[in-house]
Order: C-alpha cells, then sequence, then structure tokens
C-alpha cells in the first residue's frame, strides 16, 4: 500500500480532518506532505475544498500548517475538474495569482489532473492562460510541462507551441523586477527543457531560435534549461554545441 492510499484509509475512518492534516501538515518545513494533500484530493468534496480556501494568505501566510488546508483545496478542485466541472477553472485561475508559492504549486497539480484525464481540455485551458498574467501564465507552463502528460505528440507539440507564445510576450514585459515575472522566468527556466524533451526534433529549432533572442531574460531562460539533465540524455551533443554558442 502506497502512503497515499494509506492515508486515504485514515480519512476514511477520521471525522475531524482538519486538526489531524494541520498535525501532519510538514508545515512549517521545507515540504509539505504532498502524499496526504492528493489523499484529501482524492476523498473530500467540493464543501471541504472551499472551506479550506478560505485560508487566505492574511490567516494562513507562507509555511504555516494553514497554509497547507489551502493548498489541499486547491489540489482538490483538480480533482471535481478533471470529473467535468469547468466551472471551477475560474476558481483555480484565481488562485494562480496567489502571493504563496505553495498555492501556487497547488493550482499546477490541480490542472495536471485534468491532464491526466483529458489532455485536450488542459491544453485548451493553458491557451487561455497563456494569454493572461505573468502568474496565469506560470500556471499554465507549469501544469503542461510533466513529463507523463507528454507522451503523445500533439500533446508535445501544442506545449511547445505555448511555450512559444509565452516566450514571446516576455519583450512587452516592462517590470522585470516584479515577484510575479521573477516566478513566470524561473518556471520557464526548466518547462522548455521537459517540453523539447518530449518531442526534440520540433523543439531544439525553437530554443536554437530563442537561443539567439537578444532580449536578456529570455536567453537566461534559455541557458537555465540547457542545464537540465534531461536534454543531455537526450541529445549531449545537440546541448554542447548550444552551450558553446
Amino acid at each position: 500500500m502506497s502512503k497515499r492510499d494509506a492515508y486515504r484509509a485514515i480519512l476514511r475512518e477520521m471525522p475531524d480532518w482538519d486538526s489531524y492534516l494541520l498535525r501532519e501538515s510538514g508545515l512549517p518545513g521545507p515540504r509539505g506532505n504532498l502524499e496526504l494533500a492528493q489523499a484529501v484530493a482524492d476523498a473530500g468534496d467540493l464543501h471541504r475544498f472551499e472551506r479550506y480556501l478560505l485560508n487566505t494568505p492574511d490567516t494562513a501566510p507562507v509555511n504555516s500548517p494553514y497554509e497547507f488546508l489551502a493548498f489541499c483545496g486547491a489540489v482538490g478542485l483538480g480533482r471535481l475538474l478533471a470529473e467535468g466541472d469547468d466551472t471551477l477553472l475560474a476558481v483555480l485561475r484565481r488562485c494562480a495569482s496567489d502571493p504563496r508559492w505553495r498555492m501556487r504549486e497547488g493550482v499546477a497539480m490541480a490542472l495536471q489532473r485534468l491532464g491526466d484525464a483529458d489532455m485536450s481540455r488542459l491544453v485548451a485551458a493553458a491557451r487561455d492562460w497563456a494569454r493572461g498574467t505573468p502568474l496565469e501564465q506560470r500556471a499554465a507552463a507549469a501544469a503542461l510541462c510533466e513529463p507523463r502528460l507528454l507522451g503523445a505528440p500533439a500533446h508535445a507539440r501544442a506545449t511547445l507551441r505555448i511555450l512559444d507564445g509565452i516566450t514571446a510576450s516576455i519583450a512587452r514585459v516592462k517590470d522585470r523586477r516584479s515577484d510575479d515575472f521573477r516566478a513566470l522566468r524561473q518556471g520557464l527556466g526548466y518547462c522548455w527543457s521537459v517540453a523539447v524533451a518530449a518531442l526534440p526534433a520540433e523543439g531544439k529549432p525553437l530554443m536554437e531560435k530563442w537561443l539567439s533572442n537578444s532580449d536578456p531574460d529570455v536567453g537566461w531562460i534559455m541557458r537555465e534549461n540547457l542545464k537540465k539533465a534531461r536534454l543531455e540524455r537526450v541529445d549531449p551533443e545537440w546541448v554542447k554545441h548550444m552551450r558553446d554558442r
């Protein structure tokens, strides 16, 4: 039995989830209890998830156990979204702009649950979010760039096109020092490598195009991706040539 399965079994027998989640959250600490959060998402209902999302940055600051409740709420909405409730996309989109980085990760994990169920729905949502704010763009990219979701060439190709559009939008960003832009830049610093590794024949030319771009932030993003071992495994000679350039 996996840890996630064990947690699900515990939750089924437990009337008071909140106290248990706060105690087992792993927070404060470097890593929240992701297995428990996934079990909560598997076993909870909409009322519970909405109640957990009431733990706002003011009442549940970063690295507090109460932040874990909000995180569980976001991931849980992903299960319901995957089951067909598209109205929850708007809620998750608002959560994508939460100042707490764990909440933003929860949104990406929620969207990946949608991708596991129906990748075409995730791609459609990501195309829309990719035209939004930097944090919405970051959520779209992070959700798509999960290796297990990009096994089909059509999905990898769609992801590369979305990343291409997000990267092109960087030229229009005036405030490059904002926390939101920095979060987007950091995310793109690994996302490209995931998508290119999934479809190298089409991804490598796109990266080469951006490696020739004069924008300093675009250059930083591409150089960061060239450091990723997944690209080394795909084509070490190409990576070396790009680094030398």
